[in-house]
């Protein structure tokens, strides 16, 4: 069996459009949070103990925003944004999420957040991946 409507429907530029919004979208819509509610994100940055809280915040940001920007484009540089992505949400898991640190139903919520995340970050290595790969997903 052959679904080549399958294969039709996949190989559109706007379904492909929409798998790297909805891939980013925790990324945007959290760094857009952040940008209007700058103290909000220091306060998170606090929390997490990091230093300089208010740089670490800005950092984010940028990282979440541009990274998105990257992915969603769907030019060169998706590599760079995905690989940004990527590594910014493997950080987060032992600063925010580490589950080995906690007890009872915490440990449990941040592990299953922390293995939510390591999915995400095999999306954007699949999305990575097929970019270097498949000639016609590169933007012109």
């Amino acid at each position: 069996m052959n679904p080549s409507w399958i294969y039709q429907i996949l190989s559109m530029p706007v379904v492909q459009l929409l798998a790297r919004i909805l891939l980013t979208m925790t990324f945007w819509l959290s760094g857009v949070a952040k940008l209007f509610d700058f103290p909000s994100a220091v306060a998170e940055m606090t929390a997490n103990n990091l230093p300089a809280p208010a740089l670490f915040a800005a950092i984010t940001i940028a990282v979440q925003l541009v990274g998105s920007a990257l992915v969603i484009w769907g030019g060169s540089l998706v590599w760079l944004g995905a690989g940004a992505l990527g590594v910014f949400t493997a950080m987060t898991i032992p600063v925010s999420h580490a589950f080995w640190r906690a007890e009872g139903m915490e440990a449990v919520a941040k592990m299953h957040v922390a293995v939510e995340h390591m999915s995400v970050i095999g999306g954007l290595i699949i999305v990575a991946v097929l970019h270097a790969v498949v000639p016609h997903l590169r933007r012109k």
